[in-house]
């Protein structure tokens, strides 16, 4: 049974940075496992680009991105296992200074099934979409329904086109990419029709993807009926009213060969559950602290494994934190005479959450410990619905500490807060009141 120092469960954009991160932050003995032929992940079919204006200042291809991320993996000699599934893993009970091993069961055609034991893991797996079935969309099963992902990847990595007449249900990112994708190369996109009165996707798709090509995005409708017994003939649109259910009455028919669905993603957590770790029921990732480390010690979640993100650089980020943040629970349990990376003494451990006020749906990380703090600490979260002329409030304990105006908030883009470390472990003296919570909440002008 082949021991590792990390092991990183995921070779996609998140699994990349997190293996380069924890290489330069000391830990040599890193294990990279992969279920598809290649790395990269996602990015290898988003071939349009827009990619990596805030990590490298350039814009780049999903692919190109990727690749800047492969080459310093394969610069620093970090080993991948491709066509690697990771079925387990488990974890053995902490000892007395919180410190276990955990073992990682998995398979390939080549060495069949092993087990992997690592001191820390790192999970990078990514989501999925969420599929029909989970739409109670009345119809046949015939031909010509996709998700927006595996249309992407029929026509940008294997030259297929799915279809001729395109409607596509769910107004996020992807198929937003996927409407713009599908007229350039010779299709009809209808309509984008969206069950929520706002957009699920950045405002520069929906004007770069839809209204630069003249498609139309309609908003509070969704698909009642499919239409089409060997092939799809055409969809049934309705209008749904603020308990987003249909209203009789508003039935429209629209012809199309071609359903695409971009109705949410998935955080891929079988693994996390079977590890049990403590969920967060909103974001569909693991809760974590500070350091992007869940309820099991030493297991550390990044990317949208964690919780569905917009833009890449974000997970890049997020990943490289967590990479360095699983370096720094290694060292400090096994070279506990460097004082940078042994935990602080001498202050109190005490975990504060972090809570969601008015307008705010969830927040990244959900707990903080002060002291387990660096400099300053980046919380991301995404609000509930839209809001114009507004501020965000960020309150400790119940005194506002931080007032940011912003002239637009909206569920498809993910907003961010910087929280100093000072700020958290030194309280005003006249609050007398010990720290007992982090609250971030939309406020009016």
């Amino acid at each position: 049974m082949k021991e590792y120092d990390l092991i990183i469960i995921g070779a996609g954009p998140a699994g990349l940075a997190a293996a380069v991160s924890a290489f330069d932050s000391g830990i040599r003995d890193i294990l990279i496992l992969e279920r598809d032929a290649e790395a990269g992940g996602i990015l290898n079919q988003c071939i349009h680009n827009g990619f990596g204006l805030h990590t490298f200042q350039e814009e780049l291809t999903g692919p190109e991105y990727a690749g800047r991320f492969l080459t310093q993996v394969k610069e620093r000699n970090i080993p991948c296992r491709l066509h690697t599934m990771v079925l387990d893993l488990g974890a053995d009970e902490p000892d007395e200074n919180g410190f276990c091993i955990k073992t990682v069961t998995a398979m390939n055609r080549t060495e069949g099934l092993m087990q992997l034991r690592a001191r820390a893991v790192i999970l990078a797996m990514g989501c999925r979409e969420r599929p029909r079935g989970a739409l109670n969309i009345p119809g046949y099963r015939p031909a010509g329904i996709y998700s927006a992902g595996t249309a992407q990847r029929l026509v940008n990595m294997e030259g297929f086109l799915p279809g001729k007449e395109i409607v596509i249900l769910g107004s996020g990112d992807i198929g937003l990419i996927m409407a713009r994708r599908m007229t350039l190369e010779g299709a009809k996109v209808k309509v984008v029709a969206e069950l929520m009165p706002y957009s699920g996707g950045l405002q520069r798709n929906i004007v770069q993807c839809l209204e630069d090509f003249g498609i139309p995005l309609k908003l509070s409708h969704t698909v009642v009926d499919i239409h089409g017994k060997e092939r799809v003939q055409g969809v049934t649109l309705a209008r749904v009213d603020e308990n987003r259910k249909p209203i009789p009455g508003t039935e429209e028919f629209i012809s199309c060969d071609t359903l695409l669905l971009s109705v949410g993603l998935i955080p891929e957590n079988e693994l996390s559950g079977r590890l049990g770790v403590r969920m967060a029921p909103v974001t569909g990732g693991p809760s974590v602290n500070e350091s992007l480390e869940t309820s099991v010690p030493g297991v550390f979640a990044c990317g949208n494994v964690l919780h569905v993100h917009d833009l890449v650089d974000y997970v890049s980020q997020e990943a490289a934190k967590a990479g360095s943040c699983a370096a720094r629970y290694i060292l400090s349990r096994t070279r506990p005479d460097r004082p940078e990376t042994a935990v602080e003494n001498g202050k109190e451990d005490f975990s504060v959450p972090i809570r969601t006020g008015t307008g705010v749906r969830y927040t990244v990380p959900q707990s903080i410990r002060p002291s387990h703090m660096e400099d300053s600490l980046t919380i991301r979260f995404r609000v509930g619905d839209v809001y114009r002329n507004c501020r965000i409030g960020v309150f400790l304990n119940d005194r506002l500490l931080r007032s940011i105006s912003r002239p637009r908030l909206a569920p498809g883009e993910m907003e961010q807060v910087v929280l100093k470390k000072e700020e958290l472990l030194f309280t005003p003296q006249e609050s007398k009141k010990p720290l007992s919570s982090v609250t971030i909440q939309v406020l009016s002008e």
